[in-house]
């Protein structure tokens, strides 16, 4: 007969033994334990070359969910999002009209091994300049749009952005616009090394190149972020200039750094987004409200 004290010494070792059974994984049945693999499957080369949310605050510096610090790869494929507009539709009513932009007179851009940075050009002509970022959202009415607005525009293109259809940008090119880089992968630039900024602006004015039978002259750095390496960067691989802005358009609102209204030689920023057609507009109307002519950046810059 089992003294009591034996008794209770062997009912916690079998409680124990229990214990350590179910925490190494048993399943309730007493068979092995499954852990579901399927949501952290490796995505496809082609879910890694998609790019990054383009969405900026109203200020013009990245929002919380595009920060240079959190801005990852998306996994979807970018597309148009709807039909294309009927054949031969017609912005007319609300596109405004301009005159020709005046014969431009070029910036100096200092010397040396760096390319020049501007925020707005130093002109006194009334001018100012659209640019439209990115290129992942791919509305179809950009071709009758631009076409039919007839002013000159600059497409900072990213090309993980656009290598899933880049024939949609060779129409707008038809249409007038112009393409210049905006770098491979959409990396803030700032901090990295001269190799990493190198390859972004080289690999991303190349490639530009040979889609589009031009090679850019000019680039904008994701977010607006460069650093001295940046413009060293940019001007050994063939890029006369850099921009930021002035201006920013979102959901069909312009918004100012400073005062109310567009100055003589500032740059307006608007990405390919869903609003790109209240967007486009609302660039062009603030421009002819402040009294200016849209022109080509590229006319200003040796």
């Amino acid at each position: 007969m089992l003294i009591p004290h034996v008794r209770a010494r062997r009912a916690v070792v079998a409680l124990v033994a229990v214990a350590a059974l179910a925490g190494c994984g048993a399943s309730p049945s007493g068979g092995p334990h499954r852990t579901d693999v399927a949501a952290s499957r490796v995505p496809s080369p082609e879910a890694l070359s998609a790019s990054p949310d383009d969405s900026t605050s109203p200020s013009g510096s990245p929002s919380s969910a595009s920060s240079p610090a959190s801005a990852k790869p998306s996994t979807s494929k970018t597309q148009s999002t709807a039909a294309a507009p009927p054949a031969g539709a017609n912005y007319a009513a609300r596109l405004p009209k301009f005159d020709q932009p005046p014969k431009a007179d070029k910036v100096h851009l200092p010397e040396g091994a760096s390319a020049a940075y501007f925020s707005r050009i130093p002109t006194d002509q009334p001018v100012a300049f659209i640019t439209i970022d990115d290129g992942q959202i791919k509305r179809p009415e950009a071709y009758e749009l631009i076409k039919q607005a007839g002013v000159p525009v600059t497409l900072f293109l990213m090309i993980d952005a656009i290598r899933n259809d880049p024939a949609y940008f060779k129409r707008l090119q038809d249409a007038g616009a112009v393409i210049e880089a905006h770098t491979v992968t959409h990396q803030n630039l700032k901090g990295k090394s001269y190799a990493v900024q190198r390859r972004e602006l080289c690999d991303s004015a190349d490639k530009l190149g040979q889609w589009y039978g031009r090679r850019p002259v000019l680039f904008r750095p994701p977010y607006g972020e460069k650093d001295d390496t940046t413009l060293k960067a940019a001007h050994d691989c063939g890029l006369h200039a850099g921009f930021f802005w002035k201006e920013t358009v979102d959901k069909g609102i312009v918004r100012y750094q400073s005062g109310n209204t567009v100055q003589r030689g500032d740059i307006i920023l608007m990405h390919f987004r869903d609003r790109f057609v209240d967007d486009y507009i609302a660039a062009l109307q603030a421009i002819k409200a402040a009294g200016l002519t849209p022109a080509l950046l590229e006319d200003y810059i040796p």
